[in-house]
């Protein structure tokens, strides 16, 4: 890998580890310690994420216009801003203004992450994505693994450490990424760009598998909402829950070798990765259906973990092989908004069914969604297969 991966790599170590203080915690801070609802701690996250997908798209759009350098400095600093707020304020509803400025800030630096990623090594393929990819999780590794230990003595400690990674980020990225130089793609001819307008076929497979990308992270995110909830109030303490997502992040580093013998002998194409990954979702919410005890969490976890492992790191490299060039970022942008629109409708939704119908009826609803998606990355790229046999056959 190249330098400059390195560097982006580093960068989203610290990144997450800096968020990974805060948002596996959210649900459990606003329910317990701020006296809130489930359906308001929703609400809360939605508000959030729907930050978050603004910031995606504007990220996204601001790579293509400026470059990776300057857009990350800009999400960076917004997001610095408001933690430092956070670290001071943190009582209702001085949180939820605050998190909701997070979410922007946090939602411009990924994808100009990933832009980035693929820009500087484009020979990678897949690998730029998946190092970027292993490196989120190594934050979340550490950062969970460290907040679950920090909160157990106080809350007050969480922001402060959280804002300690984000000014270390900060600087890394004002001195480091500055001299990063992604391939230019260069401006497409104007004949190139009618034929963009043309034939939408490219954004249009990439909308239609987002939208199974999205109701995957409806799911996934109950992890971080409903779920981490109801392990507290079955017994499973805080340091327990941390633990859960230490090993979730820990895993996909260190199994990551052999995810990829298995990916290259079973899920030869990125589609069967994806439809192998959602079934092991479906399988792991299963499990955690059944679960009582610490033990069942974790193996529904770490089930959880492998079908992940599939899944996320092929959607933003279908994304970069469908991208136009000099469109890079906007569908990263594309692709990362809907994952985050995914945390936005999640937790809300999770809220609502178990306030209302309880646990049970909730991970029905997130198998059934689980299996629309699948039905979506089935048919995602066929109008792109038709288009490419109706050129063969007029050639």
């Amino acid at each position: 890998m190249p330098r400059a991966l390195w560097l982006i790599i580093i960068g989203m170590i610290i990144n997450v580890t800096g968020s990974s203080f805060l948002w596996p915690l959210n649900t459990i801070y606003i329910h317990d310690h701020l006296g809130k609802s489930l359906s308001v701690a929703g609400l809360v996250l939605m508000l959030n994420a729907g930050a978050t997908v603004i910031g995606n798209l504007f990220g996204g759009t601001l790579f293509d216009k400026i470059g990776g350098y300057k857009s990350i400095i800009a999400g960076v600093a917004v997001t610095l801003v408001a933690i430092i707020g956070l670290v001071f304020y943190h009582g209702w509803p001085h949180y939820v203004i605050l998190l909701t400025i997070v979410g922007f800030g946090s939602g411009i630096i990924v994808p100009s992450m990933f832009a980035l990623a693929g820009s500087v090594w484009p020979e990678g393929g897949r690998k730029a994505f998946n190092a970027v990819y292993i490196a989120q999780n190594m934050g979340v590794a550490i950062g969970s693994a460290l907040a679950g230990f920090v909160a157990s003595y106080s809350f007050d400690y969480i922001f402060i450490a959280n804002a300690i990674m984000y000014v270390l980020f900060f600087f890394l990225a004002l001195l480091g990424y500055r001299g990063l130089h992604a391939e230019k793609a260069g401006q497409s001819s104007i004949l190139e760009q009618s034929k963009v307008v043309k034939n939408r076929s490219k954004l249009n497979a990439l909308l239609i598998l987002s939208i199974g990308y999205l109701l995957c992270w409806v799911a996934y995110v109950q992890w971080q909402a409903t779920i981490s909830s109801y392990t507290q109030d079955i017994g499973i303490s805080l340091k327990q829950y941390s633990l859960l997502w230490t090993i979730n992040g820990g895993l996909i580093v260190l199994a990551q070798p052999v995810t990829n013998l298995v990916v290259k002998i079973i899920a030869k194409s990125l589609k069967k990765q994806i439809i192998i990954g959602i079934l092991i979702f479906i399988f792991s919410f299963i499990v955690v259906s059944n679960a009582s005890s610490f033990q069942g969490f974790l193996v529904a976890m770490v089930i959880l973990t492998i079908g992940e492992m599939f899944v996320w790191p092929a959607v933003p490299t279908i994304a970069n092989d469908l991208a136009p060039k000099g469109r890079e970022g906007f569908y990263q942008g594309i692709v990362n908004s809907t994952a985050t629109g995914g945390r936005m409708i999640g937790p809300l939704l999770g809220g609502i069914l178990v306030d209302l119908y309880g646990m049970s009826v909730l991970f029905t609803v997130l198998a059934l969604l689980l299996v629309v998606s699948i039905f979506t990355t089935i048919i995602y790229d066929r109008k792109i297969k038709h288009k490419q046999e109706e050129i063969v056959i007029s050639a």
